[in-house]
């Protein structure tokens, strides 16, 4: 299939902008990003929906707020979706998706979790009750010089490192690492999805791999109460977009299923989500 965009130059050019010059996105530009949202389709089948704010548009003359992290954007986008299963993976998948075109125009992006004022952007967004709505991302022109926040931002998150594959993906069990020589024709997939972003850049998937399906696990901590959001979740949904447009460029045809648990020994605080089974060639 035709891709929007190319997938490797555009994953390892996008990276988390948190200045912004104070230029307006032009409004043919909003229109073009507004119509390649909503023409978005995640491999979940889980409907989500995209909402755009201006920061001057908040009601009642509340300031959007991202609490210092984001400086000079006034241009957002959100996605919510129905509490369902997946409903987050498909949230995150949606939205990189989304991230990854604006990155492919020129445009800075950065996922926030737990650094916006949901209730704000949530009244500015007109949300729907009782939608999962986990993130946000400004949309802006990158200002060049990183302010000393941002630096430090980055540092303590260690935002450029990224595990090793034998941490990360396995072949038949967790106690065998895939090798990309085992990996074949899949090596590019799983190296896009390994240099995809997550919250605090724990990078929580793992993968096994037995004949041809791949399994997604996510490392989950566990608490003693459970959090509003398994932001690790839609971690897994940005990986399962790397990975999917990695392939669908490559013109490796599969699916993404929700199998009954694996029989697989899992590690303590790793949990299945779901899983690709690829269709062979020629089929």
């Amino acid at each position: 299939m035709k891709m929007d965009f190319p997938i490797a130059q555009t994953v390892k050019k996008r990276h988390s902008v948190r200045s912004y010059l104070p230029q307006p996105v032009p409004d043919d530009e909003k229109k073009r990003i507004e119509a390649y949202a909503a023409g978005v389709q995640n491999p979940f089948s889980v409907p989500v929906s995209f909402h755009f704010a201006e920061k001057q548009a908040a009601t009642g003359g509340e300031k959007l707020g991202t609490y210092g992290v984001i400086q000079g954007a006034s241009y957002f986008v959100g996605v919510s979706a129905a509490p369902c299963a997946l409903g987050l993976e498909a949230i995150g998948y949606s939205m990189e998706q989304v991230l990854l075109y604006l990155t492919s125009r020129g445009f800075g992006t950065c996922w926030l979790g737990g650094t916006f004022d949901r209730s704000a952007f949530s009244a500015a967004m007109q949300l729907p009750p009782n939608q999962l709505f986990p993130a946000i991302s400004p949309i802006g022109y990158p200002r060049e010089k990183r302010r000393i926040l941002d630096s430090a931002a980055r540092l303590l998150a260690k935002s450029d490192h990224r595990l090793a594959w034998d941490t990360l993906f396995f072949k038949d069990d967790f106690s065998h690492p895939l090798t990309q020589a085992d990996a074949g024709d899949y090596a590019f997939p799983l190296e896009m999805l390994r240099l995809a972003p997550s919250a605090v850049n724990k990078q929580p998937w793992r993968l096994v791999k037995e004949a041809d399906t791949y399994h997604f696990y996510a490392r989950i901590p566990a608490k003693k109460e459970p959090p509003a959001v398994e932001i690790q979740r839609v971690d897994l949904g940005i990986g399962a977009c790397h990975f999917h447009l990695a392939a669908q460029e490559r013109g490796l045809s599969g699916s993404f299923v929700q199998l009954p648990e694996p029989a697989i020994a899992a590690p303590e605080q790793t949990r299945y989500l779901f899983s690709w089974t690829a269709q062979p060639a020629g089929r």
